[in-house]
């Protein structure tokens, strides 16, 4: 499986850049835990990759097509899938139906059901009837069901307790066994290290780390100075 490449990714909103020359590489089977200060650029950045908002410099690959000018669809197309902040779930449609608007064949919504055993129970319920754990089930499900080769993750505890938010993250650890490469957004700082292989620091719209996960989490300094931009 190809890697995806972002080359010296600037991200410009309103008076000026909020990313400034960031780039790394997201290998298959590894999770990337993206991290820093609220107003650090993180979602901005990840909204540059997926091609929610354009780059103002740099590009962004997938394998070995730059993608910097394709529009959202086509780069998901290529296998590249964002989960945005909020709980993008379609509230009139069942369970299933949700899985189905991104499952490419039945046996694969099955197979993703058996993961979120919570869901399998309520297939046939309206999503505006469960709860916020279960609707960003629903959310992760529906991006397992579509097989992505890349898979950006912004904020997935937003509005949900701590103990959900630890009960979904084996989900994701899962997914990236599969192959996938993960860059995950998250508040619970040391959460998303722990499950990460590799980390990055972003503070004022620069990358002040960028290495191993689990050495950033043993090294408590390094990673106050990181986000302090030191």
């Amino acid at each position: 499986m190809n890697a995806l490449q972002v080359r010296d990714i600037t991200v410009t909103r309103g008076a000026g850049p909020v990313i400034r020359e960031v780039g790394f590489t997201l290998e298959p089977g590894r999770i990337t835990a993206l991290v820093g200060p609220n107003g650090a650029g993180k979602t901005s950045l990840l909204e540059a990759i997926s091609g929610v908002v354009p780059a103002a410099r740099g590009s962004v690959h997938i394998g070995d097509v730059e993608v910097t000018k394709h529009s959202r669809v086509a780069r998901a197309k290529l296998g590249l899938s964002h989960i945005e902040q909020g709980r993008a779930v379609f509230p009139g449609l069942t369970v299933l139906e949700n899985l189905k608007l991104t499952a490419r064949t039945w046996p694969r919504v099955d197979e993703v059901l058996a993961l979120f055993p919570e869901l399998d129970k309520r297939r046939n319920s309206p999503t505006a009837l469960l709860s916020g754990g279960e609707q960003q089930m629903v959310v992760l499900a529906r991006a397992f069901a579509a097989r992505p080769k890349f898979l950006l993750i912004d904020e997935m505890s937003l509005g949900l307790a701590p103990v959900v938010f630890t009960r979904l993250l084996p989900m994701v650890t899962r997914f990236a066994t599969e192959g996938a490469a993960i860059l995950l957004v998250e508040q619970f700082t040391h959460l998303a290290l722990g499950v990460s292989q590799d980390a990055i620091v972003v503070s004022s719209g620069r990358v002040t780390y960028q290495g191993s996960a689990q050495d950033l989490l043993a090294t408590p300094q390094t990673l106050h100075s990181a986000y302090l931009g030191e």
